[in-house]
């Protein structure tokens, strides 16, 4: 057993974010209403050191607390993109929060405690580890979704939210028994000595069950029925929140479960990882088109997204690691950039959401609509933005397993998906112009133009980038 002290070291960040969240719970029950903007700063401060504890700690790995959760390289890479992911959502979401009134001190700690509960599961290498920081992520997302309580939209997406995640957490749960059951151990290195090889009837059922609470997570099809309305009906920063922080570590968990609970049986589990893959690439291309609501467009958009990224995990290789982080990336870049332009959308201090609201955007707000329509491009994977280099790795990970038919099926999905990214960009450059947006706050300016800059240049240097993603795939194997 590992003295406390090395444990702590090696889960620095998940120690900042406990600690921080308890002093904020006291700060603001003692302090009230003084406390609501001081709580966000210094939720995004503790953010910000939870990032410098992975970028400056030790590069070792090392597995604490009686086996139940690795800190490797990994880990620390999707941790970093994980509390990214949460910073910028606070930053962004804060200006959202005061001028409808709900910005409580209770909001950044439920961030943090979601955050803690992802950074949880992202290390962790035990079915219960990944239960309890599944469980703890879920719950403040279920509370945050419903944050704004006068509105019916989001009560309904916080209530659809809750009973689907409960039905999928209970599925999750029966897939692990199964796995305990049959393997007679919860670690992942014990499940994959004990199935190595010997496929049985329950540890497919096992894994089918497991995969099934992983890709509700992600929303994956046909586990996504709750993505659009829930991303339409929550607060718009909520919603930024969901598509950022919370697919990385769903993303991260599932790519660390399969590798090395299930690297025996990589027959069995690729079969479930390209049927979940193609149907989400479809139902993102073509069910998107007809949509009005941008947040919703953005919901379609992040289930097409998640079935490429799970093109790389299909390859089963150190290179479809490699690409599944690359894809995850860049995808966490545009998505904060796009959520910072639909937050820009105010008129008269109203949000609005329709598609329709950006037309002639170009004439009334050139920087945001030049920089919107990057993030379109990107997300359609139009070269040389940062989205083609995405699934140019992605499919070229494929095409190395030799995984053709899936290739095909992607680059065709991506074809279709183009349609309605570029319907945006024809929006808001020719249609006539929709009353001017209000003037947007700084800090959507920034996220905007440091992400929209993100995307327009990351080929001209992605070679340190990259050297990143290969070693973090590299510590999996």
């Amino acid at each position: 057993m590992a003295p406390l002290s090395f444990s702590i070291a090696h889960s620095l960040p998940e120690v900042i974010l406990a600690l921080g969240a308890l002093f904020l719970v006291l700060f603001g029950a003692i302090r009230g209403k003084e406390s609501d903007g001081p709580t966000t700063e210094i939720a995004v401060g503790l953010l910000g050191a939870a990032i410098l504890a992975i970028l400056l700690g030790a590069k070792t790995e090392a597995v604490v607390f009686d086996g139940a959760f690795i800190d490797d390289g990994f880990g620390r890479f999707m941790k970093v993109l994980t509390l990214l992911g949460s910073l910028v959502t606070l930053i962004m979401g804060q200006d959202f929060l005061e001028r409808e009134k709900i910005a409580k001190f209770e909001f950044p700690i439920l961030i943090l405690l979601s955050t803690l509960g992802m950074l949880m599961l992202i290390s962790a290498t035990s079915l219960i580890a990944l239960y309890l920081g599944l469980e703890l992520m879920s719950l403040s997302l279920y509370v945050i979704a419903a944050f704004k309580r006068d509105d019916l939209r989001a009560s309904e997406a916080g209530l659809k939210y809750f009973v689907l995640g409960a039905l999928s957490s209970g599925m999750l749960l029966y897939g692990a028994s199964l796995l305990y059951g049959f393997a007679g151990t919860v670690s992942f290195a014990g499940i994959a000595e004990a199935v190595h090889g010997k496929a049985s009837l329950g540890v497919i059922f096992g894994l089918v069950f497991l995969m099934t609470g992983l890709a509700f997570k992600m929303s994956a099809v046909p586990f996504h029925m709750w993505t659009p309305d829930v991303y339409e009906g929550a607060p718009t920063p909520v919603t930024a929140f969901f598509a950022s922080a919370a697919k990385m570590a769903a993303v991260a968990i599932t790519v660390r479960v399969i590798m090395t609970a299930f690297p025996g049986v990589t027959a069995q589990w690729r079969q479930i990882i390209i049927f979940i893959s193609i149907l989400s690439m479809a139902l993102g291309a073509f069910a998107a088109i007809g949509q009005a609501n941008i947040k919703r467009l953005m919901a379609y958009s992040a289930i097409g997204h998640i079935g490429f990224a799970l093109v790389g995990l299909a390859a089963a290789t150190e290179a479809g690691v490699a690409a599944v982080l690359v894809y995850m990336a860049i995808y966490l870049v545009m998505t904060l950039g796009t959520f910072a332009a639909i937050l820009s959308m105010r008129v008269g201090g109203e949000s609005v959401e329709k598609i329709s609201d950006l037309s002639g955007l170009a004439r009334t707000d050139g920087v945001t609509a030049f920089f919107l329509a990057m993030m379109m491009f990107s997300l359609a994977g139009i070269p040389p933005l940062a989205g083609f280099f995405a699934k140019w790795y992605v499919f070229n990970a494929a095409i190395q397993a030799q995984l053709y038919p899936l290739a095909v099926i992607g680059v065709l999905s991506s074809a279709v998906a183009a349609y309605y990214y570029l319907r945006i960009v024809k929006v808001m450059y020719f249609d006539e112009p929709a009353p001017a947006f209000d003037k947007p706050a700084p800090a959507l300016r920034v996220v905007l133009a440091v992400t929209g800059l993100l995307v327009l240049f990351f080929f001209a240097y992605p070679g340190l980038f990259i050297d990143a993603t290969t070693a973090a795939a590299k510590s999996l194997f």
